[in-house]
């Protein structure tokens, strides 16, 4: 009597596919992903970090605070004096919070690099006394670790305006992986369902077996935030999915164009307290926020001149989320304009969000924390998806 020979069914063209697509995929971007979601994960907790490193340079002594600080004005040229930069302050942060330490960031680029350490000519963050005007710090930002893990992350140390792209194009795959290994790891039937949320370890003795199962097991567990937080990074290089995100929202593929303001106060003389004026109207209508920022250049990030005193406002310590502006005139300091948080439309909040959705802040603790152990996950799928692939190769080559 013959023997019957069970033959296994054969995958279906999707799994068949998504098979090839997630091997390739992998296999030719791998070591990007791993990369990117490494530089990502250890960027996450920047902020919890820097504020115990730099403690005593973030908050000021409690003898020296007084009912009110030295003019920005002051606090700005003593700066420039003590520090001597070639280029002249970029900005200036206050908090709201009296015991916090005035920031002044010196932040210039060069459009003709094509590496982060050219393209930043300066990156240098001083935090002052507001009421004494002694420098209480200097950080050479451009040097230190959590700005270049950014720009690892964000364009592997290239040129940002295209380096995005080399980042981009392997986050997009990557998508893709995502969505063919969750098509693969669904089970064909509630049998096969149960062995795939956990780990079954009993009698596995095999380091091929388990380095699969913690392939399968926690790339299922980590792949639904790793999509958000993929999405989430391609908004920022591709304006196609910015568009798309901006229709979806409000119906519009941009975002609403700010109207240039003109003022008659913009015929006088310039007042050399016109950023005092500024931060002092911004804290009255922005009392309970966390900080604002004020540009003292006259140019914005993009290095164009702007023609009036934007003020941004953020509403909690950490988050740009929450964003108001106001617009004063450079002359006067007269409020021209008010956008608050409020009134931005859903795709305008997005964009404001989108930040903080990527690095899980805008979740809290929390989310920074499930952040944190998704990106260490993602970190470990290119390593145990090559010792998978690379498990299989060497049994081959045993059976030939």
């Amino acid at each position: 009597m013959k023997k019957k020979h069970h033959h296994k069914k054969k995958p279906s063209f999707t799994k068949k596919w998504s098979a090839k697509l997630h091997l390739w995929f992998g296999l030719s971007v791998g070591v990007i992903i791993f990369i990117v979601s490494l530089t990502g994960t250890m960027y996450v907790f920047k902020d919890e970090i820097q504020s115990v490193l730099r403690k005593d340079t973030i908050y000021v002594k409690a003898e020296t605070i007084r009912q009110n600080p030295l003019s920005i004005k002051v606090l700005k040229e003593k700066v420039s004096l003590e520090i001597n930069e070639k280029y002249p302050v970029s900005s200036i942060e206050i908090p709201l919070d009296k015991s916090r330490s005035y920031e002044f960031l010196y932040y210039e680029k060069n459009k003709k690099a094509w590496n982060y350490f050219d393209e930043v000519l300066i990156n240098k963050l001083v935090y002052v006394n507001q009421y004494t005007g002694e420098i209480t710090g200097i950080y050479n930002e451009k040097y230190d670790i959590f700005p270049i893990l950014k720009a690892i992350h964000w364009s592997l140390l290239l040129k940002s305006d295209w380096g995005k792209y080399v980042v981009g194009i392997p986050a997009v795959l990557f998508i893709i992986m995502l969505i063919t290994g969750i098509i693969l790891w669904w089970p064909k039937n509630k049998k096969a369902r149960k062995g795939r949320f956990w780990f079954s370890w009993e009698n596995v003795k095999t380091w091929k077996r388990k380095n699969y199962d913690l392939h399968n097991v926690l790339g299922f567990y980590a792949s639904f935030l790793a999509l958000m937080m993929s999405i989430t990074g391609i908004y920022f290089a591709y304006p196609y999915v910015k568009n798309a995100f901006n229709f979806t929202l409000s119906g519009s593929l941009e975002l609403p164009k700010e109207k240039e303001i003109s003022s008659p106060d913009s015929l006088m003389q310039k007042n050399s307290s016109v950023f005092d004026i500024a931060a002092g109207q911004t804290e009255k209508l922005y009392a309970s926020s966390s900080s604002f920022r004020i540009p003292l250049n006259g140019k914005n990030k993009k290095g164009k001149e702007l023609k009036n005193i934007p003020v941004t406002i953020y509403g909690k310590d950490g988050r740009f989320s929450e964003r108001n502006t106001l617009v004063f005139d450079k002359y006067s300091g007269k409020l021209l304009a008010e956008k608050p948080h409020q009134k931005l439309n859903n795709a305008e909040k997005y964009a404001n969000a989108n930040y903080d959705i990527h690095t899980g802040s805008y979740f809290g603790l929390f989310g920074k924390i499930l952040w944190f152990i998704t990106g260490l996950i993602c970190t470990s799928l290119p390593v145990t998806g090559f010792l998978v692939w690379w498990g299989k190769q060497k049994k081959l080559g045993k059976k030939i």
